[in-house]
């Protein structure tokens, strides 16, 4: 086993410090077919180029104000999200085209100003969180400033309280506060957020499985039950949420074009450009950006970092396999921890490369008695 060289940021040895060179290149290789998957971006069509607009003309966002100004008018909500998904030309069909009644009925109850304070409230948690996560993992003060800052570029949507419409927006930042506050022997609150997150967008269920899996693979049968009653809350929810929508669906109402959009990787590269601070920058620089990011959060060695990792790999085969570009704002559901995975990335490709460059061997010429 090879040495661990001295860390750069992290506050212990990266996992690719101590890699036999054999194992390192193949890594260094996989990184590198990484790197070129996400220039796949340049070749996708982008998403913001036709929105999410419906066939009228319709925004997304036009729609769900719609239908809070119709419950804060007293009206039904499944009865307004009917009329409103009418009068945008949207489908109605199957049931999930309904989004969960919990954003519209909260944000009715609540004045503007209220609603926005509720959402950056909810993104300076994140960042608390988050900054109580990096000073464990990185040694130097600038590297936890940098992590926040790569926090905050990700959670750009939600400093824009035009954007809290979106039901993404709200999950995204539970799903990040989540993993901020997960640890292997203190797990229930990291349980509420999450399930708070799927209550508000049912495609943060997805979450919720890769959270139940990695407690059952770790062993932790009580903590496997958890997230495991979490998502039984969400199925009971959606059979709800499925009776309601059923009540106000008429027959000739139309049904959506199926979400199995097949846009591969470049598309996954194209909504985290959309949903975070890169969209500054141009897409050629951006995408190898992501790829590092995703790469970087492979370097710490922690079990937050493991759930990190594969919650974006889940979204990410989400995304790539049923994302349409009207839905590129699903990219806005991992977008707040994702670009933090740069601030791991120094140590990930200096202790990569040192491994796989490593030649020394030690040869035992003599043994003596």
């Amino acid at each position: 086993m090879r040495r661990a060289l001295p860390p750069l940021w992290l506050s212990a040895p990266s996992r690719y410090a101590v890699l036999p060179p054999a194992a390192a290149r193949l890594a260094l290789a996989g990184l590198a077919i990484l790197l070129a998957l996400t220039l796949l971006a340049l070749l996708t069509p982008d998403p913001t180029a036709k929105g999410a607009t419906d066939a009228s003309g319709m925004s997304d966002l036009a729609l769900y104000a719609q239908i809070v100004e119709g419950v804060r008018a007293g009206g039904n909500y499944y009865a307004v999200a009917a009329e409103a998904l009418r009068a945008g030309e949207y489908p109605l069909r199957p049931f999930v085209t309904f989004r969960l009644p919990t954003l519209a009925v909260v944000q009715a109850a609540l004045p503007g100003w209220a609603v926005a304070g509720l959402l950056y409230a909810l993104a300076a948690g994140v960042l608390v969180a988050w900054h109580r996560c990096f000073r464990a993992a990185l040694r130097r003060p600038i590297a936890v400033a940098l992590g926040l800052v790569l926090i905050g570029a990700g959670s750009l949507a939600s400093w824009q309280v035009e954007l809290a419409g979106f039901h993404e927006v709200w999950a995204g930042l539970l799903i990040a506060l989540s993993l901020a506050r997960f640890q292997p022997d203190r797990w229930a609150e990291a349980v509420g957020w999450g399930l708070t997150a799927a209550v508000i967008r049912e495609t943060a269920v997805l979450y919720l499985l890769v959270m139940a899996a990695l407690a059952w693979r770790d062993g932790d049968r009580r903590q496997a039950l958890a997230w495991g009653g979490a998502l039984a809350i969400v199925a009971l929810l959606l059979v709800a949420h499925a009776q309601g929508v059923a009540q106000v669906v008429r027959p000739l109402d139309p049904a959506s074009p199926g979400w199995a959009g097949l846009l591969g990787p470049g598309f996954v590269v194209r909504t985290v450009h959309a949903s975070t601070g890169l969209s500054l920058l141009p897409l050629a620089l951006a995408a190898p950006l992501v790829g590092l990011a995703w790469f970087g959060w492979t370097a710490w060695h922690s079990p937050v970092a493991v759930r990190v990792a594969a919650t974006l790999l889940a979204y990410a085969a989400l995304l790539a396999t049923a994302g349409r570009l009207d839905t590129f704002y699903w990219g806005l559901l991992t977008a707040p921890v994702l670009l933090a995975g740069l601030v791991f990335a120094p140590d990930a490709l200096r202790d990569l490369f040192a491994a796989a460059l490593d030649r020394r061997r030690i040869v035992v010429r003599r043994v003596t008695p």
